[in-house]
């Protein structure tokens, strides 16, 4: 009597594997919003925030009423567009924002580009790295101007400011490996609607400065 022992599967090709690892890790990224790989070494541009997906990051307002503030803020994602739109009333904070969490390590980058539309005034884009003083959250921002027709503009972090509450304070350097979060500001000192349009917030390397 003879027994016949089992053959072993034949192994795939190794191209056959390949599209499930593609498939695997877009599924990873789109399964933890809020959150984006660190760039590889080298990487000169990692994108952020598209805007092409529902789910892509949860926006929230802040406005000057923290502050005793009349400014009202509105914020929308719709057909690939982030649209911050409202009215500034300078008498009060004097500002309202848009914020959305993202934490990911940009140590390499030397800045953001945004591809933006507006109506001609100045806005500010925020990046967190958590910092805190004694006096509270440092945020770092920096301004840009959103012209009527569609334009590409970049902001170095070098340009990042330091402030609490709108006052300027000495801080350390902003610290790449902890970013928690990004945010578009007004707080241009002119009363009046206001309008804002951003297709992508993506990271530029120093190769492009």
């Amino acid at each position: 009597m003879s027994h016949r022992l089992p053959v072993p599967p034949r192994p795939r090709a190794p191209w056959l594997l390949l599209p499930c690892i593609l498939l695997v890790g877009v599924s990873g990224w789109r399964e933890a919003p809020g959150q984006v790989p660190t760039p590889d070494e080298g990487a000169t541009s990692v994108t952020l925030f598209s805007f092409d997906q529902p789910d892509e990051a949860e926006w929230f307002v802040v406005n000057d009423g923290v502050m005793g503030g009349r400014s009202a803020g509105f914020v929308s994602v719709d057909e690939g567009t982030l649209r911050f739109t409202g009215t500034l009333v300078t008498r009060g904070g004097g500002f309202t924002s848009v914020r959305a969490r993202r934490v990911i390590d940009l140590t390499g980058a030397a800045g953001l580009e945004l591809r933006v539309r507006g109506d001609g005034r100045e806005f500010e884009v925020e990046v967190d790295d958590g910092l805190r003083s004694n006096w509270g959250s440092v945020s770092r921002r920096a301004p840009f101007v959103a012209p009527a027709e569609w334009t590409l503009v970049r902001v170095p972090f070098s340009a990042l400011r330091n402030t609490v509450f709108g006052r300027a304070v000495d801080a350390s350097p902003i610290d790449l490996t902890r970013i928690q979060g990004v945010g578009l500001y007004i707080a241009d000192g002119r009363d009046g609607p206001f309008s804002l349009e951003v297709d992508f917030i993506r990271t530029y390397g120093a190769s492009v400065e």
